[in-house]
């Protein structure tokens, strides 16, 4: 994957590559994402990853319908994952050089805090629209 954009977690011992770019990048205000590691995300396409240590990958499954993906040596917050469908959001910030990826979607955002604000024209939606988005009670 010569050219592809890389990361890693805190220590190093899991590393990827994507096998393309991210066209966007997204913020989930809700609850669970922002404890699990700031919400911003890359969705990637089902097999547009290759690990390296995924043996040190370890898994929460934290509701119904979805996991979340961490480093188990350093604790760095790798991804979110829905079971079904396939869908996977990295974690923005383990990337080596995220820039010139823009900013694309703020979802829940009904449950931001009133502390901060994202600049710039970009679609927003609340946790609802997410809901129905996803066909039912589901949240990505």
């Amino acid at each position: 994957m010569s050219g592809a954009l890389t990361g890693r977690c805190l220590c190093g011992a899991v590393s990827y590559e994507l096998a393309t770019r991210p066209s966007g990048m997204d913020v989930c205000h809700c609850g669970m994402c922002r404890k699990f590691g700031g919400a911003f995300g890359l969705n990637v396409l089902a097999g547009g990853i290759s690990w390296q240590g995924a043996e040190n990958i370890r898994i929460y499954v934290s509701s119904e319908w979805a996991e979340r993906g961490f480093c188990g040596i350093c604790g760095s917050s790798l991804f979110y994952r829905m079971t079904e469908p396939a869908y996977l959001s990295l974690s923005a910030g383990t990337l080596d050089d995220a820039n010139g990826i823009p900013l694309t979607t703020e979802v829940f955002i009904d449950d931001k805090p009133d502390g901060y604000d994202l600049a710039g024209d970009h679609r927003r939606m609340t946790g609802a629209e997410v809901i129905a988005a996803f066909g039912g009670d589901r949240a990505p």
